[in-house]
């Protein structure tokens, strides 16, 4: 099958928004073992859209469109849309119904300019926004005049914004797609998500005991990103459920608890499910991390449940009035230094009298390194009633990603310290 994606919108053009559609919905399909063939973004002016529009008919059997439904002069995707397959438009009272309800709601009027966001082409069936107004548009072209022997043709069109283009995707677009045009194949896909290892290490540990499996035709890829690595696992044949359930016991067996999850999980995610079996609450204190370890488990549901106290420590003296690190301590070792870092921790443990605390400490840079601690250095504890243990790390990356990786491997001692497992050294 072939499809495309149009994602529409002068300001992705411009820079102004980061243009995350492609990526995410690539990645939504090839989970459901469908994949783009083609994607362009275009403007938001008629000739731009209306030229990517049939040009794409031309070979297309689903073609995708982003952008353009709101209420405002610029969302024009729709009209010249219709303009285009010469569909004319008609106000549809049940979508009207839903944006008035989606206002009140919310204890306001309804503009009555917002209502141009329920007309819909001609045959085109709503996908009603749950968090929006915009309805998305489910368009058959059968025939479709633009392509050779009028084979027929779908357009659907979503809402722009990913906070409401996320849930009609995957839950109204999608199950449409598999009912109404299903795969010929039997596909099987599934992620293992690992952290803290190398790519190399992780295919050169799992490639020999998995050649059995690949000449059966199963499809291996690992992605890398900065202190991730996931594994992917496809197949595409009578047989590819069996093939990848495999796959997957195989790599299970190789690599254990270094596997926190699968699919869209997060170690977040995986620290606080860990910690809700165990009846475990947490403290944090963070200083180069500057609270982003709190930030990621917090935007977990269920986290209060976990989360006790977060303490960002950034400047010495918070260190000292806050988390009782003493000044001979960082007149002597310094804040970056695996006595701070230890008694941070404890200092934590002790003022929230939480079940697991987590003390970061580090030069993020560009400056405030030395040949002894260059940039990037990061010294991390964990304590429960047990003991304390640190490990230290070098981070040599820009500001963004050492806080990234930082939190990462934070979050993994967490997790490991928490179902009682060994801890890095």
């Amino acid at each position: 099958m072939h499809i495309e994606l149009i994602n529409t919108g002068s300001e992705l053009l411009l820079g102004q928004t980061s243009n995350t559609h492609q990526a995410w919905i690539a990645k939504q399909l090839s989970a459901a073992g469908y994949s783009l063939s083609y994607q362009c973004t275009v403007s938001d002016t008629g000739p731009a859209i209306q030229g990517a529009l049939s040009e794409a008919l031309k070979r297309a059997d689903l073609i995708l469109v982003t952008g353009g439904l709101g209420p405002t002069s610029d969302d024009r995707t729709r009209d010249f849309l219709a303009e285009l397959i010469q569909r004319p438009l008609h106000k549809s009272e049940k979508v009207v119904e839903h944006i008035r309800s989606y206002f009140e709601r919310r204890g306001k009027v309804m503009p009555e300019r917002v209502t141009i966001q329920a007309m819909v082409p001609e045959g085109a069936t709503c996908l009603m926004n749950a968090f929006g107004t915009a309805p998305g548009l489910l368009i058959p072209l059968d025939p479709n005049p633009f392509r050779e022997g009028e084979k027929p043709a779908w357009i659907v069109m979503f809402p722009g914004p990913p906070r409401e283009l996320h849930p009609m995707f995957r839950d109204q677009f999608m199950p449409w797609l598999n009912e109404t045009l299903p795969l010929e194949t039997p596909f099987a896909y599934r992620i293992l998500r690992t952290s803290g290892l190398g790519e190399s290490w992780v295919e050169e540990r799992l490639s020999p005991k998995l050649q059995g499996l690949v000449e059966a035709g199963l499809d291996i890829g690992y992605c890398a990103r900065s202190g991730e690595v996931d594994i992917r696992f496809i197949a595409s044949c009578s047989d590819a459920d069996a093939i990848v359930t495999e796959a997957a016991e195989v790599a299970y067996e190789d690599l254990g608890d270094l596997i926190y999850g699968e699919g869209e999980a997060s170690l977040e995610s995986a620290l606080v499910a860990a910690c809700r079996e165990k009846r475990i609450k947490i403290a944090l204190a963070e200083s180069c991390t500057g609270g982003y370890i709190a930030h990621r488990i917090t935007n977990v549901p269920g986290a209060s449940d976990v989360l006790h106290t977060g303490v960002v420590s950034y400047a010495n003296e918070a260190k000292q009035r806050v988390l009782q690190v003493s000044s001979d301590t960082l007149e002597k070792h310094g804040a970056v230094s695996e006595a701070s870092a230890r008694e941070m921790v404890v200092g934590t443990l002790k003022c929230s009298g939480a079940d697991l605390a987590l003390s970061v400490t580090g030069i993020a840079g560009p400056s405030g390194g030395s040949e002894e601690k260059p940039v990037g250095t990061v010294f991390m504890a964990v304590a429960d009633s047990s003991g304390t243990h640190i490990v230290r790390k070098l981070n040599p990356y820009d500001r963004e990603t050492f806080k990234f990786v930082t939190a990462n491997q934070g979050l993994e001692m967490l997790r490991r310290k928490a179902l009682g497992l060994t801890l890095d050294e």
